[in-house]
């Protein structure tokens, strides 16, 4: 028995680890953009820890992605990024006998995803959103007068305008798949053309206010639109609002704006995927299927006041939130909205070249 008893214990030992292993889900997300009891709940219902890495731009999850043993269980890949990884094999399909909270989500917007993941197959819709325009109303409103045409890409992209905002801070998502369309989209242009001569014009105009530019980043100018210390970011909706919100609770006097240009702006998807490497499936699934609840969708939308794609929680978001049209935009302005552009390893390297010269300003 003493035998049988040590043995045993030589077994657990040796399985343990395995065991808490697998109790421990490895997700990594954007920056800013999840509740702040979306992890402790989970944990909480299933038992499963969660570490928990964050990143603010496509590249750099597509460079840990494509270099493979990321280490991540769970990724919130944007869908043109995800569909060409897709294509690189670094993805697990779904098992959707896994996610019966599937049935919540928005059937005509996962078929909009499905244009860039064949039958939803590697992908669920996590938030969606648009790129526009986030400003400081009287900083704005000081310096180009009352009729300031915030609702145009003209704000930012009309250098004269440009020169008149340098002393109160512009800034620019480090997006340059973002950026640039939206330069060639005030231009009149194709904003999905891949025309090295388009892609040229637009690089041009953004060289024109680069000297009125403060930065390129994809985070820091949630708290600086806050707090006052920049007036107007090309960014991600939910983001502007999000500064929006902790201006009002400052209560310094800083008033946040959001515009999704009359010209038009990017439509974009942000997906939950499985990296086909991941060594804990099915607690991945476990969190997917989590995030899918009706109430834990909804209690994310209500903190980080982006859209999402789970029609059944919409009658549990804020209704603040459902009647911004900057959030939820309406029938006539979705019509001006385009879709992110997959491109081929050509147009990347162009786009590349053309961004590092952008920034450098060489």
């Amino acid at each position: 028995m003493k035998k049988l008893l040590s043995t045993v214990a030589l077994v657990a030992m040796m399985t343990s680890p395995v065991l808490a292993a697998e109790k421990v889900l490895h997700v990594f997300n954007w920056s800013d953009y999840i509740a702040e009891d979306t992890i402790k709940k989970f944990t909480a219902k299933t038992g499963i820890k969660v570490t928990y890495d964050v990143y603010d731009s496509n590249e750099v999850l597509e460079a840990k992605m494509l270099a493979g043993s990321s280490g991540f269980d769970v990724v919130v890949p944007t869908a043109d990024f995800l569909q060409r990884q897709i294509a690189a094999g670094v993805y697990a399909k779904l098992d959707k006998s896994k996610l019966p909270n599937l049935k919540n989500m928005d059937p005509d917007l996962m078929k909009a995803l499905g244009n860039f993941d064949k039958g939803n197959e590697h992908a669920v819709i996590y938030m969606w959103g648009t790129t526009g325009i986030g400003y400081n109303t009287k900083a704005i409103a000081k310096r180009l007068g009352d009729k300031a045409p915030t609702d145009s890409w003209a704000l930012v992209f009309d250098p004269a305008n440009a020169a008149k905002l340098k002393d109160c801070g512009i800034t620019l998502l480090d997006a340059p798949t973002e950026i640039i369309p939206a330069a060639m989209n005030y231009l009149g242009l194709d904003p999905r053309s891949t025309k090295k001569a388009d892609l040229e014009k637009g690089a041009a105009l953004l060289t024109k206010i680069r000297p009125f530019v403060r930065y390129f980043h994809s985070s820091q100018y949630i708290s600086d639109l806050a707090n006052g210390d920049i007036c107007l970011s090309v960014g991600w909706s939910g983001d502007v609002f999000q500064a929006r919100d902790r201006a009002g609770e400052a209560k310094k006097g800083v008033e946040i704006g959001y515009s999704i240009p009359k010209q038009g702006a990017l439509q974009w998807f942000d997906t939950m995927a499985i990296p086909v490497d991941s060594k804990n499936k099915d607690a991945a699934h476990t969190f997917i299927n989590f995030v899918m609840d009706a109430q834990i969708t909804a209690d994310i939308t209500n903190y980080v006041w982006y859209a999402n794609g789970n029609k059944a929680s919409l009658p549990m978001v804020e209704q603040e939130i459902k009647d911004d049209p900057g959030i939820f935009p309406t029938d006539e302005v979705k019509d001006k909205l385009w879709g992110a552009k997959v491109y081929a390893k050509k147009t990347d390297r162009i786009i590349t070249r053309l961004w590092t010269k952008i920034k450098t300003g060489k």
